[in-house]
């Protein structure tokens, strides 16, 4: 089977950052070119145990676990929010690390398909999930701005027409598997983000998937958790220097030596 190889406010600098949607928002030194701090993707996605497994980490009845697979030694079965928003997001998560970590992970969690664009997802994620201390008119303008073009530049990589609704099929969904702390605090929490890219250029198209790897810093605000610049530079600060965890899908034994915690879906 195959195995995987190992500024203050918020702008559309960097928008394929970590090749997610919820990255895309984030204005990190570094975050223009994959490999910087604020996140990196890995695009060689193998077919085998470990990619079929990301796609939902814990095995089912009806799921027929490869002999490979290496149970993750660490699962994190993360609470869910209370509420919807207007904007169609899950939100109201408890004020605790696991809470930060689940409002972390429902910011990195989008769908384009359909109807819905890159412009739609970005600014759901800008206004259901950035700090109010870093939002702004201006700031909510470059990222529309910076994520129409980067639309354009997604449905050219999948062999599309830019600009025009994706066809029956088609679709690119981002989610987490997987995090590890790095400090965590009763009102600040930064962490490393694991998360899973898929993308199918249509109905008869083969799905394709890579793996990002994400700092990111969540503060307690009002009454829920949400991304902020100054956490997320603090988690910048406490990982300058250090190796950063490898991309390792779970069912991988990499996986449990390189530190991850396995995201399990909370019933």
């Amino acid at each position: 089977m195959g195995r995987m190889k190992s500024t203050g406010t918020w702008s559309a600098k960097g928008v394929r950052c970590a090749v997610t949607v919820l990255a895309a928002l984030l204005a990190l030194p570094g975050c223009a070119q994959p490999g910087g701090d604020g996140g990196d993707r890995d695009t060689s996605d193998k077919a085998g145990s470990s990619a079929a497994a990301s796609a939902n980490p814990k095995p089912s009845e009806s799921y027929a676990t490869p002999e490979d697979w290496t149970e993750p030694e660490r699962w994190a079965a993360l609470p869910r929010g209370k509420r919807t928003d207007e904007h169609g997001s899950e939100v109201g998560f408890p004020h605790t690390p696991e809470g930060a970590v689940a409002a972390l992970a429902a910011a990195n969690t989008s769908t384009i398909e359909g109807s819905t664009d890159n412009k739609d997802e970005q600014l759901r994620l800008y206004y259901s999930y950035i700090s109010k201390a870093d939002q702004s008119e201006a700031a909510a303008e470059r990222v529309e701005l910076g994520s129409i073009e980067n639309g354009k530049t997604i449905a050219r990589e999948m062999g599309l027409k830019p600009s025009a609704p994706m066809p029956p099929g088609a679709y690119m969904r981002t989610h987490s598997i997987g995090f590890q702390f790095i400090e965590k605090s009763a009102d600040e929490v930064t962490v490393w983000l694991l998360a899973r890219e898929v993308q199918k250029a249509g109905e008869t198209a083969r799905e394709k998937g890579s793996y990002t790897r994400t700092l990111l810093g969540a503060k307690w605000e009002g009454d829920d958790w949400k991304l902020s610049v100054l956490a997320t530079r603090h988690a910048q600060d406490a990982t300058n220097g250090k190796p950063r965890p490898k991309m390792v899908a779970p069912g991988d034994a990499e996986f449990n030596s390189a530190g991850w915690t396995a995201i399990r879906e909370a019933s």
